[in-house]
């Protein structure tokens, strides 16, 4: 007889901020005091965590990173215009259903025509999506991404799955979490998130990293790139960070471009390299050629 397979224990979760910021730079994601005191609280409290800043700040890398961190696996739900409650929650295989339902007659079964209509709606013929996979494998790590691009109408369905984390299934019953899910709400603020979502959660507005920082973030997730590379790139990012830009490059945007300067050999960042390189670290023609209107010995020299 086979051994049941034995699932690792999760690891212990950290007992204070400064044990979590220390378990969250292992991961290689350098948060300041005040994200990861509001990360050890939501962690502690249960509470949604709610994150706003620019897109690239690491709002999404700190979900993955808690997720390393605590040991829980992580479900994420990318919010879009038009997204609809049964996209996030759940839906039935109506293909394994319609198999399912000629099976039943290909063997020429008798039994009861309701019998057989309550079988199509049994758990296997389920398809969990993101909200209901996360309350099903608790504890877990639930990320919605970007919910200010989702509409009204979903903002307003979450209010309700955030309070008490249940889901009812009208085929199956409730489900509701054994353990309430560490759920993390990202927003790049295209439109302003109702008060109403804001209460229910531990807010945070994450800042572009400061110099010193944001080299120690390309020297720990780019080790390979050298010290002085990744202080000039930090250099200049913040530099272009202070223009007016459509899309100011973002912490990955920097990562990006530090890689390909280091993929081109480049030990230094000089203005003609940084110039060759720029579809790295912008993406709007518009920022790509308001930066070639510059002097760029001053930006990069």
């Amino acid at each position: 007889m086979s051994q049941p397979t034995q699932v690792p224990p999760r690891p212990a979760p950290p007992a204070s901020p400064e044990a979590l910021a220390e378990a969250l730079r292992a991961t290689g994601y350098l948060p300041d005091e005040g994200l990861t005191t509001a990360a050890y609280l939501a962690l502690a409290m249960h509470r949604p965590l709610f994150l706003e800043g620019e897109a690239g700040v690491g709002k999404t890398a700190l979900a993955h990173a808690l997720a390393e961190v605590t040991g829980r696996p992580m479900y994420r739900l990318q919010c879009y215009e038009g997204l609809e409650a049964s996209q996030a929650l759940y839906d039935w295989d109506f293909g394994r259903q319609l198999l399912h339902l000629r099976a039943a007659e290909a063997a020429g079964s008798g039994g009861d025509t309701a019998e057989l209509e309550a079988g199509l709606y049994d758990r296997r013929f389920l398809l969990a999506r993101p909200l209901l996979q996360a309350l099903e494998d608790a504890p877990s790590v639930l990320l919605v991404d970007e919910i200010d691009r989702a509409d009204d109408e979903f903002e307003a369905f979450l209010l309700e799955l955030l309070s008490d984390f249940t889901i009812s299934i009208p085929e199956l019953g409730t489900v509701r979490a054994a353990v309430p899910p560490l759920v993390v709400l990202t927003s790049n603020r295209t439109r302003e998130v109702h008060d109403a979502l804001k209460r229910r959660c531990l807010y945070h507005w994450l800042e572009h990293p400061d110099f010193e920082r944001e080299v120690a973030i390309l020297r720990s997730r780019l080790p390979q790139v050298t010290e002085e590379l990744a202080r000039q790139v930090a250099r200049a990012t913040a530099k272009l960070r202070s223009l007016d830009l459509l899309k100011p490059p973002g912490i990955a945007e920097a990562m990006d471009w530090a890689t390909a300067l280091h993929t081109l050999g480049a030990r230094e960042l000089d203005p003609d390299t940084a110039a060759r390189t720029l579809g790295a670290v912008l993406k709007y023609r518009e920022d790509t050629d308001r930066v070639h209107a510059l002097t760029r010995g001053a930006l990069f020299g």
